[in-house]
């Protein structure tokens, strides 16, 4: 299945779209920039992840096997982003009165509760920075013996100008290193530095730093950009295919990335890189500053001062998937809204499937929609033109229904098919019960639960284990309890 796709990606190094043709044959090795867990997700990074999510998805659905990196950082990622100031996680630390991994598990389990909201799927492995600190100094040893870093106050620095008189620091960012050095401002502690641009591979811990480990150099945390070198090329090769995240790590942390994985083991790390837009709210960038920025869990509650009232998680995914990755997206209540009616049309329509009815014949060309369909998400995962398709697919079904359009009892089988693979294991979408749904619903899963309730006084658990398995394997969880069963979806 995978021969019979031309998948086109536009790689952000070479600004061009290219043909998608993997390291190894059937598989593809996906790595992406993860979350530093001292706050709150934000909805920018939940649309960069979705997109990948997308991305995962499609690769799947066309039969590759891929694995999936995405990590998480918690340690090592100053304040300012760049080499000074203070690590995040632990200045959240310190405000709150706790131990940075307290602050570490909080956020790290919010990320992974607001992705399953969302209907993202985890990745195939989630490795953490500190989980990974003796292959970060094994590979700071290896930059240090090719004379491209150096140590200074038990500080480790990338030497950011000897790397460039062989390679092009800047490749990816399009930034030249001249017009770099001239426009970097001075700050506190680059003393330390040769260079301006030289960036940290290991930071020197002062006496209050609380997260620390030993070194070579004395006791001290990795630098921001090398987590993601060392743990993208541990679990997916020195080479691999595609490394993701947002447009805003361009520079500089996937340029000195790049340097690292060269200045490591010689050769370029990655063949595809893939960079998503800016997520902006009523025409304005997203800032805490200004107070332009909202929460997913708050747009989902509706708990904010922006909309008029709460939105399902599905919506603000399909919301995302109408616009595509590399274009920006601004975020609305008029925006949320339209989409809102656009999704509850097309699942709508496609929980009815069903009711089509059959003729003999077939009038819609199944083929040709369907070759549509993959067309749009093989250039370059084109989600909002994949989506138009799956409303042509609306218009066709309800012209069936009509009897405008005939359909034969092989193509509507086929069709279903093809619309749940692409609604719902390519997209990650899922129907929304409105309230008679859940009514019906409720009173469906109570009546299941009177049923066990009788096997189980008759001692007939062979029948209750069943009704019990069978509604988890649906995604009904029941609870037993000392007032009885109760059950959540």
């Amino acid at each position: 299945m995978i021969e019979k796709h031309n998948l086109q990606i536009y790689n952000s190094h070479s600004g061009e779209k290219e043909k998608f043709e993997t390291l190894h044959p059937n598989f593809v090795g996906m790595y992406v920039c993860g979350p530093t867990v001292y706050s709150n997700v934000h909805l920018g990074n939940m649309r960069t992840f979705l997109s990948f999510d997308l991305v995962f998805r499609y690769l799947k659905h066309l039969g590759y096997k891929v694995r999936y990196v995405r990590n998480i950082t918690d340690v090592g990622h100053l304040e300012s982003d760049a080499d000074e100031g203070e690590d995040k996680i632990s200045k959240k630390a310190r405000i709150e009165q706790l131990e940075p991994m307290e602050i570490v598990q909080e956020y790290t389990t919010d990320f992974h509760e607001v992705n399953a909201l969302f209907n993202i799927q985890p990745p195939s492995i989630e490795p953490t920075a500190t989980g990974h600190l003796i292959e970060q100094i094994e590979i700071i040893k290896r930059i240090i013996d090719r004379d491209l870093a150096y140590e200074s106050n038990g500080s480790i620095y990338f030497d950011v100008i000897k790397y460039n008189q062989t390679h092009d620091y800047g490749e990816l960012s399009k930034r030249n290193i001249e017009d770099l050095i001239a426009n970097t401002r001075t700050l506190e502690g680059q003393a330390e530095k040769k260079n301006s641009q030289d960036f940290a591979l290991w930071k020197k811990a002062s006496p209050e730093h609380i997260m620390r480990w030993p070194s070579p150099w004395g006791d001290g945390f990795p630098g921001w950009h090398l987590e993601c070198t060392v743990m993208s090329t541990k679990y997916l090769g020195e080479t691999f295919d595609i490394h993701g995240g947002g447009m805003d790590l361009k520079f500089p942390h996937h340029e000195c990335e790049i340097a690292q994985a060269k200045g490591a083991y010689g050769k370029n790390p990655v063949r595809y890189w893939m960079h998503t837009n800016m997520l902006t709210m009523n025409g304005q960038k997203m800032s805490k500053s200004t107070g332009n920025t909202i929460l997913p869990r708050e747009l989902i509650s509706g708990d904010n001062n922006f909309f008029e009232k709460a939105f399902d998680p599905m919506v603000i995914r399909f919301f995302m998937l109408q616009a595509h990755y590399r274009s920006v997206l601004d975020l609305s209540n008029e925006a949320v809204l339209a989409s809102e009616k656009g999704y509850q049309r097309l699942m709508a329509t496609y929980t009815r499937m069903a009711e089509m009815p059959v003729s003999e014949e077939s009038t819609f060309d199944l083929q040709e929609w369907t070759k549509a369909c993959y067309a749009k998400m093989d250039d370059d995962f084109n989600s909002p033109m994949l989506i138009a398709e799956l409303f042509e697919a609306v218009k066709i079904i309800n012209q069936i229904n009509e009897g405008t359009l005939k359909i034969n009892e092989q193509d509507k089988a086929i069709f279903k098919t093809k619309m749940k693979e692409f609604i719902e294991d390519v997209l990650g979408l899922k129907p929304i019960l409105n309230e008679a749904g859940n009514q019906k619903l409720t009173q469906a899963v109570e009546l299941l639960i009177e049923l066990r309730d009788q096997a189980r006084a008759n001692k007939d658990f062979i029948t209750s284990d069943q009704i019990r398995d069978k509604l988890k394997h649906a995604g009904i969880q029941l609870k037993d309890g000392k007032d009885g069963t109760n059950f959540s979806l």
